[in-house]
């Protein structure tokens, strides 16, 4: 048995029943001994099969096959292409994207797990990666890894039993050209208390007046809560990160389990952060403590070395909370939005209807 969910480098050295695989453009089902097989001028059947659109490196049109005649793919306007569609038995455990910036919130992204109708993720793709408001910024966290010059990547492992479809949906009216990716895996048979991946995004804009704002809410089933990504801009001056995280676990109703004592301090930092940082486990990787209205913010929260655990349930706010005249706490109507992580058993219950892409907009 290969314990992908616990392979690092104390484990590397192991030798494992299972094999490596990579799925790109150049091999769209990661099949053995045929990467690199395209022609200049002529569709494979295998992209055929697959469904995506056409096309090639003018720049090897005199060399052919193998030299790097389809790198990349299009993303047409207004369709959804699919990364990946294999059966089988195995976990992902690298996934590396790059694109350009104007399609960070046009590009959503989705995983199926084992034939259900409803994805486990569903984020744009840019969000997912800690990266939002149409910027590049750099993120040196375990699980997401964001690089010069734009290279994303996720170490998430991810398993799965019987069937894995990763789609990718263009909202955009125009086409995407040069879509880069590598989606790397092993065929293994994974354990019995191996959870699923799942992803979920949100935003409130504005946030209503004195309510919460809402992460996730609605699961049900078991596993364990393992992120936070939050997308944050402020519409008032000031100090905008007094809220406090509040984790509702199997049955909380009115008071949750877990609450913490401030924005800031949930994602590592203290004191208004003063400064930005990206660190392994949790991050301030974008934003101005000047206090300015129209300040944004990016900040991440990963539980690597402290998931949190649910039976049942499992429902996750954060309070928007500045300050206003006499010392007094504000509660803020600010733009915010979210990308939540966690693994679960399987069947999970519908997301509530993504934004359209008017809602998801960053203007």
């Amino acid at each position: 048995m290969f314990d992908g969910l616990n392979m690092g480098l104390g484990t590397i050295q192991k030798i494992a029943d299972a094999e490596t695989r990579s799925i790109t453009a150049e091999n769209v089902y990661g099949e053995k001994g045929k990467g690199g097989m395209a022609e200049p001028f002529q569709c494979q059947e295998e992209v055929k099969k697959i469904g995506q659109a056409w096309n090639e490196c003018a720049a090897a049109r005199d060399l052919g096959r193998p030299w790097k005649v389809r790198p990349c793919i299009t993303l047409p306007a207004n369709s959804t292409t699919t990364l990946m569609d294999i059966s089988g038995s195995g976990i992902i455990q690298h996934i590396w994207v790059t694109f350009h910036e104007k399609f960070y919130r046009d590009l959503i992204f989705r995983i199926y797990w084992d034939g259900l109708e409803h994805p486990s993720v569903e984020t744009p793709l840019g969000d997912f990666f800690c990266n939002s408001w149409g910027a590049r910024t750099k993120i040196a966290s375990l699980p997401i890894n964001v690089n010069p010059c734009g290279g994303f990547n996720c170490f998430f492992p991810m398993p799965f039993r019987k069937h894995v479809r990763i789609t990718l949906q263009n909202l955009a009216p125009e086409k995407l050209e040069g879509f880069y990716y590598a989606i790397n895996y092993a065929l293994v048979q994974t354990g019995e208390d191996d959870a699923y991946f799942h992803a979920q995004f949100r935003r409130s804009n504005p946030l209503p007046y004195k309510e919460d704002y809402t992460i996730l809410d609605g699961i049900r089933g078991r596993g364990q809560y393992v992120g936070t990504f939050m997308a944050w801009q402020q519409n008032s001056k000031g100090w905008w990160g007094e809220g406090e995280i509040k984790v509702f676990l199997d049955g909380d109703k009115d008071y949750p389990t877990i609450c913490g004592t401030g924005t800031e301090d949930y994602f590592g930092g203290a004191w208004c952060f003063q400064d930005n940082f990206s660190a392994p486990f949790m991050g301030y990787p974008m934003g101005s403590c000047d206090g300015k209205p129209g300040n944004r913010h990016l900040l991440y929260r990963f539980h690597i070395m402290d998931p949190i655990r649910f039976k049942k349930d499992l429902r996750v706010t954060m309070q928007a909370i500045g300050w206003r005249s006499e010392g007094r706490y504000l509660p803020l109507q600010d733009d915010i939005a979210s990308v939540a992580y966690w693994y679960q058993t399987l069947p999970h219950n519908p997301f509530p209807p993504l934004p359209g892409r008017d809602e998801l907009e960053i203007i």
